[in-house]
Order: C-alpha cells, then structure tokens, then sequence
C-alpha cells in the first residue's frame, strides 16, 4: 500500500513539474519573440509628439501608421484641395521619399507649395516651380518637371537652412521670404491642418513647427 501512495506522489510530482516546464517554455519563447519584434521595429520609426494638454495624441502613433500613413497624408492634402499633382497618390508617396531622403518632416515640402502656389496652381508657366524656390526679381529658376523641383528645394533647404540651425518654421521664413509673418503663419497652419487632418484644427493649433518633428530616422 505504502508503495502504490509514493508511487502516485511521484506521478503527481513528474507531471506537475512537466506542466510548469512546458508553461515555461512557451511564456519564454513568446516573450523572446515579442522582444525581437519590438527591437527590429525601434530600428525605423519616426519622431512623434507627445500628448498635448487636453489629451489628444498630437501625431500617428503607432509604427505601422508611421510607415504606411505619411504618403496617404499627403495625398489626402493634394486631392482635399485639388492640386494638379496627378496621380496625387503618386506624389504623396514622391514627396515623402524626398522628405527622408534629406531628413525633413513630410509636411513641410506641401505646406511651403500650398503657401507659395496653391499647391502648384499657379506656377510661372513651364518652370515646374512650386516652392517659390529661386524666384526673384533677376529671374526665375525653372525645372525639368516637379520631381527635379522638389528635390532641388528639399536638398538646399537641408543643407543652407537645416544644416545651419535654421529648425523652426519662423527662423526659415527670415531667409527664405520677405512676407517673413505671413510665410510663418501660413506654413505652419498648413503643417499643422496635415497634423490633426483637420483645417479648423489647423488654424486653431497652429504654432511655430519644428522641421524635424516628424522625421524618419534609420
């Protein structure tokens, strides 16, 4: 008898210690893959917002909003308000690689051609110019298309603004325009409006936007 109750105390006592083990493993393993999921995703993200005081998410929060939103975002911006930028789901994408490529926030490139063209309406006729880049009174910079336009605008605004500690859209404005004001307070509604995909919002949340707020980085 005493040998059947220790032979049922040492089943009992394997197959509990297997049951913990097997439990274990798989909490383990799963924990392992959630953390190398999580590392890879730290590896491309983008600079967010942080909450803003009555509770609203400023910004996309989530990796896969930040990767896939940006472009329909843009896009959204050019159809909302008819540019000529066809396929505007082409140009979304466009400016959004032009945007990483030199390190600005998406927002920006549309913005400054809402302000500057209407969202390339109203361009001087076969220069391709949307951002009122190199117009002046000695003449006026053309391009062999928008693609050339935007690249050219994107790297000198990198690289003569940016790179010179030129962040906010205010501290842009005084090299880039004489209208510094009116520059500063369109620029930034617009940004602003792509923000909360909201125009009243824009208007209401506008502020003095850093260039680098939604930035991607590697």
């Amino acid at each position: 008898m005493k040998q059947i109750w220790q032979s049922l105390i040492w089943l009992v006592t394997t197959s509990v210690t297997i049951l913990t083990s097997i439990v274990l493993f798989h909490t383990f393993f799963d924990y392992s893959q959630l953390t190398v999921i999580q590392q890879e995703a730290r590896h491309t993200s983008i600079v967010a917002g942080n909450p803003d005081p009555e509770g609203e998410i400023q910004g996309i929060e989530s990796i896969l909003e930040l990767e896939d939103g940006r472009a329909e975002i843009v896009a959204n911006f050019l159809a909302k308000y008819d540019s000529p930028l066809k396929p505007h789901d082409y140009y979304g994408h466009l400016l959004v690689e032009i945007a990483d490529r030199y390190e600005l926030d998406f927002r920006f490139l549309p913005a400054i051609m809402m302000e500057e063209s209407n969202l390339c309406k109203n361009i001087p006729e076969g220069t391709y110019n949307c951002l009122g880049f190199g117009i002046h009174s000695g003449g006026t910079l053309g391009f062999e298309n928008y693609e050339a336009g935007f690249e050219r605008a994107a790297r000198e605004l990198r690289a003569n603004y940016v790179e010179q500690g030129r962040i906010q859209v205010s501290e842009i404005a005084r090299k880039y325009t004489a209208s510094v004001e009116k520059w500063t307070s369109s620029v930034n509604q617009w940004m602003t409006e792509m923000k909360y995909d909201d125009r009243q919002k824009g208007i209401e949340k506008k502020d003095d936007a850093s260039v680098l707020e939604y930035v991607k980085i590697e």
